[in-house]
C-alpha cells in the first residue's frame, strides 16, 4: 500500500507555483472592504459599442464554440488594426490568433516554442506570470536586471546572459509592474541580438495604447529581419476595460502558426464567442481618437496617484506607459515588502503588490506596486485615504 500512496502527490513543479501575490492582496483587500490598487483589473466603463456587439451576439445565438483562431470578422478587425497602429502587415487567415487573453498567448507560444531545458530571457521587474509560465513548462528563465531609475537597459549585460541553451527573450513594452516604454535604440539591440544568436522574440504589447509623456509604442515585429521570429501578444482587455472577456490575439509567421493554434485550441479551445464579437465591433466602430485619448485620461490617473505617494512619502518611479507605479516604500514598517505592503492595508485600506512578486534573488523589497486603472471616484478615494491615514 505505501509504494501506491506514495504515487498521490503533487507534480514537481507545483509546489513551487503558488498563489500570486496579486490575487493574495486582492483577496486581503476584499476582507477589510479596502481600494484594491493590486490587481490591474481595470475597472472602467467599457466602451458602449463593444457592449452591445456582445448583447447582440448572445441574442444572436452566437454562444457556442468558434474556429480555434477566432471569427473571421474579429482576425480581420485585428489585422486592420496592426497595419494602422502598429505597422505591422499581417494575413488575417494564417497570421493572426485569437486567444483566451494575452496571458493564454503567452503560454500557447510557449508550449509551442520551447522545450523543457531552454532557457528563456525576461527584463526585470518582470511580470509574474511571464516567469511561472516558463517554469510550468519546465523553461528556465533568466532574468536580465533593468538599470533604475529610469529601468534603462543594458545592452551588454543582455549579450552575457545569451548561452547556447537561449531560445528566445521576452518584451513586454509599456512594461508591467514599472511601466517602462522601451526606446526604438534599445529595440534595435534586441533585435540585433535576436538575429546575431537565432532567437526567438515573445513581444507583450498589452498595454500599447497607455503611453504618457510623449512615449512611442513601437513593435519590435516592424524591425528588419524581425517578423519571422517575433511572436506579438495583445489584446483588448485593457484598452476596452474587459479584462473578464478575455479577448486577446497573437501575430506570428504561417510557419508557426499550425503549433500555435493547436496548443491554443487545446487548452482552451477558443476565446468566448460573444465576447469576440463585442471586441470586433469596439475595432470596427470606435475612431482613432478614442485609442489617442487614452493616453491623456490615465496620464491623468498616473499623476493623481503618484502625487498622493510622493505626499506620504512613498516616492514613486514615474511610469512612461501601462497603468502602475512602483513606489519606494521604505519608511514603512515591516522586515519585507509582503509586511510593508499589508501594514499599509491595515492602517490605510490602500492595497498595492510586495516589489518581490516581480524581482528575482529576494530583491524589490521595498517597493510596492499600485495599480490606477480605477473609476476617478475610487482613486480619489485611494488618494485620500493615503493622505489622510
Amino acid at each position: 500500500m505505501r509504494a501506491v500512496a506514495e504515487k498521490l502527490r503533487l507534480s514537481q513543479i507545483a509546489p513551487g507555483l503558488v498563489q500570486s501575490e496579486i490575487r493574495a492582496m486582492t483577496v486581503a483587500c476584499d476582507l477589510v472592504g479596502g481600494v484594491n490598487l493590486a490587481q490591474g483589473v481595470c475597472d472602467t466603463e467599457l466602451p458602449a459599442p463593444v457592449a452591445a456587439g456582445a448583447v447582440e451576439a448572445i441574442a444572436a445565438g452566437r454562444n457556442i464554440y468558434t474556429r480555434a483562431d477566432g471569427i473571421a470578422t474579429l482576425r480581420s478587425m485585428i489585422a486592420n488594426k496592426l497595419a494602422r497602429h502598429n505597422g505591422i502587415e499581417a494575413d488575417a487567415d494564417t497570421q493572426v490568433l485569437v486567444t483566451s487573453g494575452a496571458t493564454a498567448g503567452f503560454q500557447v507560444a510557449c508550449l509551442a516554442l520551447f522545450d523543457p531545458g531552454d532557457e528563456v530571457i525576461l527584463f526585470e521587474p518582470f511580470y509574474g506570470y511571464h516567469l511561472n509560465t516558463l517554469r510550468a513548462g519546465r523553461v528556465t528563465a533568466v532574468s536580465v536586471p533593468l538599470t533604475e531609475p529610469d529601468w534603462a537597459l543594458d545592452v551588454e549585460a543582455l549579450r552575457a546572459a545569451i548561452t547556447p541553451r537561449t531560445r528566445g527573450i521576452v518584451v513586454n513594452s509599456p512594461s508591467n509592474p514599472c511601466g517602462k516604454v522601451f526606446s526604438r535604440a534599445e529595440l534595435e539591440a534586441v533585435a540585433a541580438l535576436a538575429l546575431e544568436h537565432d532567437l526567438f522574440v515573445i513581444t507583450d504589447e498589452i498595454y500599447e495604447y497607455f503611453v504618457f509623456d510623449g512615449a512611442e509604442h513601437i513593435s519590435l515585429a516592424t524591425f528588419p529581419g524581425m517578423a519571422e521570429r517575433t511572436i506579438t501578444i495583445s489584446g483588448l482587455s485593457k484598452t476596452f476595460a474587459i479584462t473578464g472577456w478575455r479577448i486577446g490575439y497573437l501575430i506570428a509567421d504561417a510557419k508557426w502558426m499550425g503549433a500555435l493554434n493547436y496548443f491554443h485550441d487545446l487548452v482552451y479551445v477558443c476565446a468566448p464567442s460573444p465576447f469576440q464579437y463585442g471586441a470586433a465591433a469596439g475595432l470596427l466602430e470606435l475612431p482613432d481618437s478614442f485609442y489617442s485619448a487614452l493616453s491623456a485620461e490615465y496620464q491623468a490617473k498616473r499623476d493623481r496617484l503618484c502625487s498622493a505617494l510622493s505626499d506620504v512619502g512613498l516616492t514613486p518611479s514615474i511610469p512612461q506607459g501601462a497603468y502602475y507605479v512602483l513606489a519606494d516604500v521604505t519608511k514603512l514598517p515591516g522586515a519585507t515588502a509582503r509586511e510593508k505592503a499589508r501594514t499599509l492595508l491595515r492602517n490605510t485600506g490602500v492595497a498595492g503588490v510586495a516589489g518581490t512578486a516581480f524581482f528575482a534573488d529576494g530583491r524589490g523589497e521595498n517597493l510596492i506596486r499600485f495599480c490606477f486603472a480605477k473609476r476617478d471616484e475610487d482613486l480619489a478615494r485611494a488618494c485620500d485615504l493615503l493622505r489622510t491615514s
